[in-house]
This record gives C-alpha cells, sequence and structure tokens, in this order.
C-alpha cells in the first residue's frame, strides 16, 4: 500500500524519536568493532539484503578496514506493506559463496523469518560460516530465528522508520529511528 508524500510528511512529524543520529553512529562504531575483530582475517563478503539493508550496509562498509567484497540478495516479505507475508525471491547473490565467510546486513530483526530464508540459502550455496549483522533487534517473543550476530539497537515493539526501514515506501532516509504514532499504523 502506498501513500502520498504529504501522508509520510504527516507520519514523520507524528512519529517518536527513538534513536538519535548520534546514537545510530555510535552503534554502527560498536558493530564495526566487533566485526573487524571477528572477521576481519576472514576475507568476507558481505551481502546487504535489499532495500532495508541498503543505508545500514553503507554507513557499516565505510567502519570496516580490512579486505572484503560486497554484494547484494534481494528477498522481502513486506512489498511496501505494513505487514509481512510470503518471501519474494527477487535477486540472488552474483559472487560465489562456496568456501566463503558471509556477512549478511540488514535494517532490522523483526521475526527473522527472511534472515533465516536467507542464511539457509546461503548455506545451501556452500558458504562455510554465515553471519548476520542487523542495525535494529525488534524487542518481542514472536522470533522464528535466532537473533542476528551483530546487533546494534534493540527497540521497542512498534512499526518503525528510518535507517532503511520505511513507512509504506517512504522515510527509509528519515535522521535517526522512529516509531509510527499509533494512529498512523
Amino acid at each position: 500500500m502506498s501513500v502520498s508524500f504529504e501522508t509520510a510528511q504527516a507520519v514523520l512529524a507524528r512519529a517518536d524519536c527513538l534513536h538519535t543520529i548520534a546514537e545510530v553512529d555510535a552503534a554502527f562504531d560498536r558493530m564495526a568493532a566487533s566485526i573487524t575483530q571477528q572477521l576481519g582475517d576472514s576475507a568476507p563478503l558481505v551481502i546487504c539484503v535489499m532495500q532495508g539493508g541498503l543505508i545500514a550496509t553503507g554507513l557499516l562498509l565505510s567502519r570496516l578496514q580490512f579486505p572484503l567484497q560486497v554484494d547484494y540478495i534481494h528477498a522481502s516479505r513486506y512489498g511496501g506493506e505494513t505487514r509481512g507475508g510470503e518471501l519474494d525471491w527477487k535477486v540472488a547473490p552474483h559472487h560465489e559463496l562456496k568456501g566463503r565467510t558471509v556477512l549478511l546486513v540488514d535494517d532490522i530483526h523483526d521475526e527473522g523469518i527472511t534472515l533465516q530464508a536467507i542464511i539457509d540459502f546461503c548455506e545451501q550455496q556452500g558458504a562455510a560460516r554465515v553471519v548476520s549483522a542487523v542495525l535494529v533487534n525488534k524487542l518481542h517473543d514472536r522470533k522464528h530465528a535466532p537473533l542476528a550476530d551483530f546487533v546494534g539497537l534493540n527497540v521497542v515493539d512498534r512499526y518503525l522508520f528510518g535507517y532503511g526501514m520505511d513507512y509504506k515506501g517512504y522515510l527509509r532516509n528519515a535522521p535517526g529511528i522512529y516509531a509510527v504514532c499509533s494512529d498512523d499504523e
């Protein structure tokens, strides 16, 4: 479901900022330090989970000071909706995964259905090791997959946008992590 530009502006104006730019930057710094410590000598293939993982991947990559390769995968359960549905596989990675250490980067770990399916795919393709990094972990008890290996921030169980997470196709670029006002859900 798409909304108008004006509606998206109104949603942003009413939303609650849960994490500021400075808090998100600090989370990326912590994640990068942990990833460097654990993967810095493994020449990993970093795979961006599109579209939500685009901003998180870009901001994380500039903090990883070791040789790596980058690719992307596009699988989604949302398709512009606020609730997830069937997994839609759009694009597979272009690099060979066999024998590689793979780092998946995404915006959010909500229920983990998409992330688990992508991990399973990478393992089926012969990846030697698959680890995941998410900017946001939503706190609730509906998880279908283990928590990501690297987590930037834990957040309340509300509809979120910013830093890759969208509100009906808009606001992925919001300057912070926001929770939608209950009237806008």
